[in-house]
């Protein structure tokens, strides 16, 4: 491709920033091109938590807003406030990355696609995309899907993991509790909610709860049906969480589990290694899908083991996000001319305008 990715943030709340955030401040810059932003808080709003961010800190830019834009340091990115993504000319949009948490029905998904852009990725699971990817897990399952989802964070901490445990020594059993932080779908004082547990205030108490990675896990590698629980915990820190592992292996250990450890993820992006005692806030903007703590790391006999694993919940997921809408459009699935929407509006009286003549406006 000799042109940058043209991708458009739907929804601007944790995971929607965090990919601006990621994509503007890394050196992935120049593969992308953030060609617009469309959430209905106030623009003012949104750019306020761009620029102040209560895990990440100061944005590393100047951030600014103008009429139906917002600015990051030389660059005016379009933004728009439309509860209904429809009504936007999405024609030479490559990707829509859907961060509204919304897009849990067909009608809802695939708005990106009547808008006119070429693909939808969802951040988040939903049963109404074509298919579910997980990298490092079922990558294969891609395919020409033009709606997909990329599964939740602690889906991508864990499915690579057991993928590499079962292909390289056999899992007879496993069980993984995920210990979670707590996030915006947890009270912070106590109130009605959609079960006890979670129904009390997030930040004083861990909170015992289930976890969609369970359902996602299965779907994704069923093979290991039967053979597999999933339990969460949520816990009242802002940022970073961690899974607890114990596995009764098929085989015994022939070596230490630690050296298969190296062995098995050296050098991978997606699963590292730490060797220091360290605690959650040392992974905090860390891209991994998980990072495995080996001094925690248990052998009991020659056929169980136990591993502790960190992951920075929102970075790492948004890491993952961005390396399979590059894989996306990588396809060959672009944008292309398209009938224009029946009911496309641009935004009023912008210095910039999106998906006019090109070039497109922004820059990534």
């Amino acid at each position: 491709m000799t042109r940058p990715i043209r991708l458009f943030i739907n929804g601007f709340g944790r995971i929607g920033r965090t990919l601006l955030r990621q994509i503007l401040t890394d050196e992935m810059a120049s593969r992308f091109e953030i060609v617009g932003v469309n959430d209905i808080a106030p623009l003012e709003t949104c750019a306020y938590l761009l620029r102040y961010d209560s895990v990440y800190g100061l944005f590393p830019g100047t951030v600014e807003t103008g009429k139906g834009w917002l600015g990051i340091g030389t660059r005016r990115i379009p933004f728009f406030a439309t509860p209904d993504l429809r009504r936007l000319d999405l024609r030479e949009v490559d990707l829509v990355l859907e961060c509204t948490g919304r897009a849990s029905d067909r009608a809802t998904a695939e708005a990106g696609l009547e808008a006119g852009a070429a693909s939808v990725l969802i951040s988040g699971p939903s049963a109404a995309a074509d298919t579910t990817v997980v990298i490092g897990a079922n990558d294969g399952d891609l395919g020409a899907a033009r709606i997909v989802s990329n599964a939740s964070c602690t889906t991508h901490a864990i499915a690579p993991l057991l993928r590499s445990l079962d292909l390289g020594l056999g899992i007879e059993r496993a069980h993984v509790t995920t210990i979670h932080c707590y996030t915006g779908s947890q009270p912070t004082v106590d109130q009605p909610g959609a079960s006890p547990e979670r129904s009390r205030a997030a930040a004083v108490s861990m909170v015992p709860t289930s976890t969609s990675a369970a359902d996602q896990v299965m779907a994704l590698l069923p093979e290991l049906q039967g053979r597999l629980s999933i339990a969460a915990v949520r816990v009242p820190c802002l940022s970073v969480s961690a899974i607890d592992a114990t596995f009764q292996l098929a085989e015994s250990l022939d070596q230490p589990i630690t050296d298969f450890l190296r062995e098995a993820f050296d050098g991978s992006h997606l699963i590292g290694l730490a060797d220091d005692p360290c605690v959650s806030t040392d992974f905090r903007g860390r891209p991994d899908s998980l990072v495995i703590a080996l001094p925690e790391t248990r052998s009991i006999g020659a056929r169980q083991v136990r591993l502790l694993g960190w992951y920075d919940n929102e970075w790492g997921f948004s890491a993952r996000m961005i390396e399979l809408a590059g894989r996306m459009a990588a396809r060959g699935a672009m944008a292309a001319p398209h009938p224009a929407p029946a009911k496309a509006i641009k935004r009023p009286d912008a210095p910039l305008k999106i998906l006019a003549d090109p070039p497109l406006a922004g820059s990534g």
